[in-house]
Order: C-alpha cells, then structure tokens, then sequence
C-alpha cells in the first residue's frame, strides 16, 4: 500500500541503498492466512530542550501539527480502510494520532512499547548517553513490538497504523530487511513520513521507508527547534 504518493519522497534513504532489492521478499514470518499492511508514522516536529513531563516528553510545534494534518490527509484520502491503530503513550505521538484520528474515525490504542528509545547501535557518541540496560530494555520492548505486530493476520487481510518514534521505525523497518540490530541509526526518516511493511505467510517486504512525499518541501524536517517554538507552519 503506498497510500497514493504524489510524488517521490524527499528522502529515499533505505532506497537509495538497496534499489530494487526493496521489492523482493525479505525475512520471515508466522503463518497466517491473510496479509497485513502496516504503516509506521512518525510523529511530527517537536520541542526539545523546555519544560515537560519527564515520562511523555514535550507536544507538537506549530509546523508539527500542521505536518499531522498532512498526513491524516494522505492517509484519509487514500480511500484504504484502517483497521485499527496503535500509538506511543509519549505526547508528540499522542498528538499526532489524535489528528489522525479525527480524520479517520478511529480512536488508537496506547502501547507503552511503542514509546521512544535508544536500543544498541555502533554508535559510540550515542551509546555514551546511555547505559547498556537502558539500551537492552529498548531492544527487548521494540522486539516485543515486532512479534506482535509483523505477523500475517489469522483472517482477512488488514491494514494497522503505529503512530510512533524515529528510533522505533528505524529499528523495526531494519529488522523487516535483516539489518543488523546496531545499524538502525543507519536509516532516517522525516517527521509525519509513512514506513510501510506487508507481511504474508511466506516473509515480509519493505515497501517503502521514510515517504514524506505529502509533505512540501518547508514543512519537511528531521529535527526538532530546541527553543520554544517560534516557528508556524505556512498558511
């Protein structure tokens, strides 16, 4: 399901790498008699550095909102029916999948596995922030999050949206491809951009990472102001 894109996305990332091996099956999967799409949207922008509750973080900007509305919008008029969706209990996520669910109809369930993390990487200027149990523990929840959701469905074929991180997408899409589970930094993917798995009975195909193609290119962003927000998304 590419959700009617109408236009390449700003970033292939993945893409660019590996070209058409994107379109060969990869990895494997549970038996089950239907297919399932699963789409992983990222949040939009948000603030860093200001005052927040520690255990859900800070919400959207102004530009952050205005990239949810885009992509409820792409979602929504890509006709396809959402069967159900699932969301990190942090804010930024919160947020985003409220708009996303004003547009659908649909009301997402929280997953605290879902919520934002670190897992292992190669990285030594990442892994210096963190200790090896914090990093651990984000592996085992995001793992967690693959068994329960990359998995063919036991009935008809359906469609889930995750409402999620930077650091989750890029983790779960890696394993979807079997990338080694430290060298999911290696990916990047845009705020309010789609990551699209299927899932079938014979493996898993990555079908598209990081589409910001609904996005203009002044709303397309990858980091967050560490300032309160000064910044509005264009009229």
């Amino acid at each position: 399901m590419r959700l009617n894109a109408r236009r390449q996305p700003i970033r292939l990332g993945l893409a660019i790498l590996l070209g058409s091996a994107l379109a060969v099956p990869l990895g494997t999967a549970s038996a089950g008699a239907g297919t399932r799409t699963i789409v992983l949207v990222r949040h939009g922008q948000y603030r860093e550095g200001v005052p927040a509750d520690p255990e859900i973080g800070p919400g959207l900007t102004e530009l952050g909102r205005e990239q949810g509305r885009k992509t409820a919008a792409r979602i929504a008029g890509s006709k396809t029916k959402i069967d159900a969706m699932y969301a990190s209990p942090m804010a930024r996520a919160r947020e985003t999948a409220a708009i996303i669910a004003q547009a659908l109809g649909i009301e997402p369930e929280i997953v605290p596995d879902l919520a934002e993390c670190t897992p292992p990487t190669i990285r030594a200027d990442i892994t210096v922030r963190h200790t090896k149990g914090e990093m651990d523990s984000c592996r085992t929840a995001l793992d967690r999050d693959f068994e329960r959701f990359f998995r063919p469905t036991a009935g008809p074929d359906s469609t889930v949206l995750l409402v999620c991180h930077g650091n989750v997408i890029r983790y779960l899409a890696g394993r979807t491809i079997g990338l080694g589970p430290t060298l999911w930094l290696n990916l990047s993917i845009a705020h309010a951009s789609l990551t699209t798995v299927q899932v079938k009975s014979g493996g898993m195909q990555l079908i598209s990472l990081g589409d910001s193609g609904h996005l203009p290119p002044d709303l397309v962003t990858f980091a967050n102001p560490s300032r309160p927000d000064s910044s509005a998304a264009p009229k």
